[in-house]
């Protein structure tokens, strides 16, 4: 914070969302009858050459110009980590990303201050002290001193859900050699070529694949779920320690198949790590968008890169 012409400015490659943060920020403290700096405010959000987007950065924003303006104390903020969007009110709204950042704070040896909502997708990282919120004003009271938050824990940790409650391979009658097929591939992790007429079975035989793969262990189910963390659709805690089951359509672009985009996010064959990516109507494909594939399915890694970023992801076809 500076003299000069009351301003506030965002500087480190922000997104549309991000540079509406200030409209957001500024409406959610005057709600909350803080008082907004009449200075210049300027924002760094470092590293300066990664692009930043998403409106996760809101809560975060309006906490430094709180305690950039002495509005409340900053001798205890060096302990957490804050994300979350604000509401014009100062409701705090869930995000995408959780689990990424919970790992990084569980790193780094910090609590996380995360959106009420989002606390039971934090809690899945274990060693880690999560304080949920609801609205700004919990926040501040609590770095008062005035109303401590307790930290959230819960007594039921999420459980996979068992292969029973899943189509299974048992309800098929006949079908004995593409079932042994299913099998070998299920147990030795291989991929798996289907041909056949149509109606057949083949799609009805694929999709009970998954109630023979063997189950997940906890390391195989928080990579997965950190990468749903971050996709479009977010994360469900209710499939926690499911093997994913990626179906596209045969129309679905190389960008789709793959991930990346101006604003990266992973692909199907991301989205399907430790679990089956079926392409039905594999010769409808595009042949551009089949000979994606080649180099994932020869070294089981998929690498994007976009500009300068780089997003690694370890990866098991099925």
């Amino acid at each position: 914070m500076t003299n000069g012409l009351p301003r506030l400015s965002i500087v480190g490659l922000p997104e549309t969302a991000v540079k509406e943060s200030q409209d957001r920020v500024r409406s959610a403290l005057l709600n909350c009858q803080f008082e907004f700096p009449l200075q210049r405010v300027t924002i760094n959000l470092a590293p300066a050459d990664l692009p930043k987007e998403g409106g996760r950065f809101d809560l975060a924003i309006a906490l430094g110009i709180l305690a950039a303006s002495r509005q409340i104390p900053t001798n205890s903020l060096s302990q957490y980590e804050f994300i979350g969007e604000l509401a014009l009110s100062g409701q705090v709204r869930p995000v995408r990303g959780v689990l990424p950042m919970a790992l990084e704070a569980r790193q780094a040896q910090r609590q996380v201050v995360v959106p009420f909502d989002n606390a039971i997708e934090a809690s899945i990282i274990n060693g880690i002290s999560i304080l949920p919120v609801k609205h700004l004003l919990d926040i501040c009271a609590h770095l008062r001193n005035l109303t401590p938050i307790i930290p959230y824990h819960t007594n039921h940790p999420p459980q996979p859900i068992m292969a029973t409650s899943l189509a299974d391979l048992s309800e098929v009658r006949g079908q004995h050699h593409a079932k042994r097929a299913l099998e070998i591939a299920a147990a030795g992790g291989h991929n798996l070529l289907m041909l056949g007429p149509p109606g057949t079975g083949k799609t009805m035989l694929a999709s009970r694949m998954p109630s023979i793969l063997p189950p997940m262990t906890e390391d195989e189910a928080l990579a997965t779920a950190t990468i749903a963390s971050i996709a479009s659709s977010g994360f469900d805690v209710s499939q926690w320690g499911i093997r994913p089951f990626r179906a596209p359509h045969h129309t679905a672009s190389a960008v789709a198949l793959v991930g990346g985009g101006s604003h990266p996010r992973p692909g199907e064959i991301s989205l399907a790590h430790n679990g089956i990516l079926f392409l039905d109507e594999l010769p409808e494909f595009d042949k551009r968008v089949l000979e994606v594939l080649r180099e994932p399915l020869e070294s089981g890694r998929i690498t994007i890169l976009v500009l300068h970023i780089r997003l690694n992801f370890q990866l098991i076809f099925n």
